[in-house]
């Protein structure tokens, strides 16, 4: 089987509570993501999508995605997708770093070959663990009263882990912390997410005042050693998120006994191919693991969940639905929260089909 082509198609994702904001002011209104089909002589079509939290989250921005798949997509016609590590070596021979540029490519490379096993990707993976997968709410930055109704309002909706946007001014996240916390139950789980926002002193200065509260501190500061540091000072459970960006730094965050949990996204490691050897480490070091990505809509949504089903349970803090914050469809067959929970399709490949309406007409043919 041989790559004839690749399509490259940009979709707008507005979402349904009209923004998404997070630490120091930092806002999304609407997703620019990119979806990429990637076709085969043996009649085989898969799908990818790629979709950066805007351009101030991480080292990517959405336009970086197509920039850099007009570089590589062309010199990629001719290999077979089924040869996963062929193709990642390629990827990486033809564009040094910017891994997010290469995942949608590498997600289509997967729909591909499960479609051709007849398997859904998950099996592919490793198997599916469980029933389901338990899902997280990210709760936008907004005022602490406003934020504690969301919270109830989503649990309402059957979620049970919540992740809180904070990041800003200490005090006020103190509140937001305070009164998310007073509308869950016990068994419900709190993540206070400063998205890299405080300094040490304010990091410090929220954990000493939360600490008699069922909470967890995730990326409290920019660098490593800070967050670190933090952690040293606060017996709640911590997570780190923007400092896991490769296998060595998961090795020195295991190694310094740096976090409890990992969150693991698949652009920034470049796709499932080394989005899964991450998942491995970490399940071999002991680390627990929220399975997603940067943002993204149906088709990032149905990898998550195949990555997801795929970990073991008791290493799967939790993952989550990109696809319900958006308001357009851009496939059919994803997976759909019900009661707080989604499942990966059992269809082989990804199990979706994308609607060729939504995506229009290709921003770029190689």
């Amino acid at each position: 089987m041989r790559i004839t082509a690749i399509r490259v198609f940009q979709v707008d994702l507005p979402l349904v509570e009209r923004a998404y904001a997070w630490s120091e002011g930092k806002k999304v209104e609407v997703f620019d993501s990119t979806v990429v089909r990637v076709e085969t002589d043996a009649g085989l079509v898969g799908h990818g999508e790629c979709c950066p939290l805007g351009p101030v989250y991480l080292p990517a921005y959405a336009a970086g995605v197509r920039a850099g798949l007009a570089e590589i997509a062309p010199q990629l016609i001719g290999l077979d997708p089924t040869e996963l590590d062929v193709v990642n070596r390629r990827m990486d021979y033809l564009l040094k770093g910017h891994p997010y540029v290469k995942s949608a490519v590498d997600i289509a490379c997967w729909d591909i070959t499960g479609q051709a096993a007849g398997m859904p990707v998950c099996q592919l993976l490793g198997g599916r663990f469980g029933e389901d997968v338990v899902l997280y709410r990210a709760i936008s930055q907004l005022p602490p009263a406003e934020m504690a109704g969301n919270v109830a309002r989503h649990k309402r909706d059957g979620y049970t882990r919540f992740q809180l946007k904070v990041g800003g001014r200490p005090d006020e996240d103190i509140e937001r912390i305070r009164q998310a916390r007073a509308v869950l139950g016990p068994s419900d789980v709190l993540v206070a997410d400063a998205n890299t926002g405080w300094l040490m002193h304010d990091a410090v200065r929220v954990v000493n005042a939360v600490r008699d509260l069922d909470v967890y501190i995730e990326q409290p500061c920019a660098r490593y050693d800070d967050c670190l540091t933090i952690r040293r000072r606060t017996s709640l459970p911590f997570v780190l998120d923007e400092n896991i960006d490769s296998i060595d730094a998961v090795l020195r965050a295991a190694s310094d006994g740096a976090c409890d949990v990992v969150n693991l996204k698949i652009a920034k490691f470049g796709g499932l191919t080394r989005a899964r050897q991450v998942r491995d480490l970490c399940v071999s070091l002991g680390l627990a693991m929220t399975i997603e990505d940067t943002w993204g809509g149906d088709i990032v949504t149905a990898a998550i969940a195949h990555l997801a089903h795929s970990t073991p349970e008791p290493f799967r803090f939790t993952a989550t639905d990109f696809n319900s914050y958006v308001t357009t469809t851009i496939a059919d067959g994803a997976p759909r929260r019900e009661n707080g929970r989604m499942r990966a399709a059992e269809a082989p490949g990804l199990g979706v089909k994308p609607r060729d309406e939504v995506l229009g007409e290709p921003v770029l043919i190689a």
